[in-house]
């Protein structure tokens, strides 16, 4: 059912002080004053070896501590070693049996094992039923603590607890924001290859927590998070022509957004969360129009007979990057959001579609189509430093992580019985990984970081 903009906004501010309620279930705060060490990984390198890392199994009193406590430590393993940045080391080289929080490391056994890097912790149940996690990462050579925090939540959050200690340790030795405490919205795609089910479903960054959103009885496309993560724009054919809709991740809650006369494509949502921005179907050509989300007022942002298509806002809202077909070819150009001329940026041989702009602003991803390849690239906006970071048969649909560090896409495979799988690969196009999902799985879109 469509909402008007006071009803919209009246939930809208429920739901945030609802989160914000929440939230306050989740305490972040020091145990110890870090202190200054030299342990640290430059990522705006090229290829870097990943960092030897010792991430020990948290300390737990009762079974239902150290059950806590192993899991804990499994994800934030996982998390690191996933980025292709750290290397954690197997346990049974531990050379050193951590039995207590409080007392400091005997380093030299961790030198001897080649840890740069060591990760302690513990995990306890609170009188009130909370689930305490405090963590310490050590620099190994300085012989010092680099960090030490601990986290208070219910414990049915505990995983996300593990991603939040990932991010924190990442931040210590890369300086930059970590990308872990994130989710991602995908289609989800099951049955034979000519009649697929698709449905919306979201999951945390490493495929755990898997909810389905729709049923699957309607076709849905383009799944986007708003910059809150609380909302996903998506186009639905529920009612037997495309529509853009609205879906609250918490409340359940769908809304169309617009009544549009022809069709429309690949929305998304402005930085600051006011405004969806789409391409319209008109006739042969397809413009790009912006609309307000709480006027419900649209503007029309091109107006040429060509395609233009998939627009992306840049982070501070001011440019807009997209594909068009107006010299012949599928090709990226750039735009002042408020419309206006646009100017090409991609001259490459191939045909260049799906453009999305970095969280960071200094790289567009892109997927280019060349002699029967797909790859997946970034350029930058001025169209200087064009890289290409994988391809394959069937590459498409970049989405970035929150700190631009890494992209997610699908990757279709051959035969009858082939389908699309979600990867991962970072800007040095070194290290791809395959996510994990239960089946096969398209179009991702990676949120921010949660809040």
């Amino acid at each position: 059912m469509a909402q008007d903009g006071g009803t919209r906004d009246m939930m809208r501010t429920i739901w945030s002080n609802m989160r914000m309620l929440a939230l306050a279930l989740i305490a972040f705060v020091a145990v110890t004053a870090p202190a200054r060490a030299v342990l640290e990984v430059d990522i705006t390198r090229g290829r870097v070896a990943p960092m030897p890392i010792a991430i020990t199994t948290f300390l737990g009193t009762s079974p239902r501590e150290q059950k806590y406590g192993a899991g804990l430590s499994g994800v934030v393993s996982a998390d690191l070693e996933r980025s292709g940045l750290f290397r954690p080391l197997d346990p049974a080289s531990f050379i050193e049996q951590i039995s207590s929080f409080s007392r400091p490391p005997r380093f030299g056994d961790w030198r001897i094992i080649k840890a740069q890097a060591l990760v302690t912790g513990r995990a306890v149940m609170q009188a009130d039923g909370r689930l305490r996690a405090e963590f310490r990462l050590w620099d190994v050579y300085a012989q010092q603590q680099m960090l030490g925090l601990q986290f208070v939540t219910s414990p049915r959050n505990w995983r996300r607890i593990g991603h939040m200690i990932a991010d924190a340790i990442y931040k210590a030795v890369t300086g930059e924001e970590g990308y872990f405490d994130t989710r991602i919205v995908f289609i989800e795609e099951t049955g034979p290859k000519n009649k697929r089910v698709k449905k919306l479903a979201i999951m945390d960054q490493d495929g755990y927590n898997l909810r389905r959103l729709t049923s699957g009885r309607a076709l849905v496309l383009t799944p986007r998070f708003s910059p809150n993560a609380q909302e996903i724009t998506y186009i639905s054919y529920a009612s037997g022509k495309p529509r853009v809709y609205l879906y609250n991740v918490e409340t359940g809650q769908r809304e169309i957004i617009g009544e549009f006369p022809n069709m429309s494509f690949a929305p998304r949502f402005s930085p600051d969360g006011q405004r969806v921005i789409m391409s319209l179907q008109e006739g042969g050509a397809s413009n790009i129009y912006v609309l307000d989300l709480r006027s419900r007022a649209m503007r029309k942002l091109t107006d040429t007979p060509a395609i233009d298509t998939a627009p992306s806002f840049s982070p501070d809202g001011r440019q807009v990057v997209f594909e068009s077909d107006r010299e012949g070819s599928q090709q990226l150009y750039v735009m002042s959001a408020a419309g206006g001329p646009a100017r090409r940026i991609s001259f490459g041989k191939g045909r260049y579609s799906t453009p999305v702009w970095s969280p960071r602003g200094d790289y567009i991803a892109f997927t280019k189509m060349y002699k029967g390849r797909f790859a997946i690239g970034v350029i930058k906006p001025d169209g200087s430093g064009e890289r290409i970071l994988t391809e394959g048969f069937h590459n498409e649909g970049p989405t970035w992580a929150p700190n631009g560090r890494v992209i997610m896409f699908f990757r279709e495979t051959r035969g009858a019985s082939g389908g699309p799988h979600l990867y991962t690969v970072d800007l040095t196009g070194y290290n791809e990984r395959k996510v994990r999902t239960p089946g096969f799985a398209s179009d991702p879109a990676w949120s921010p970081l949660l809040k």
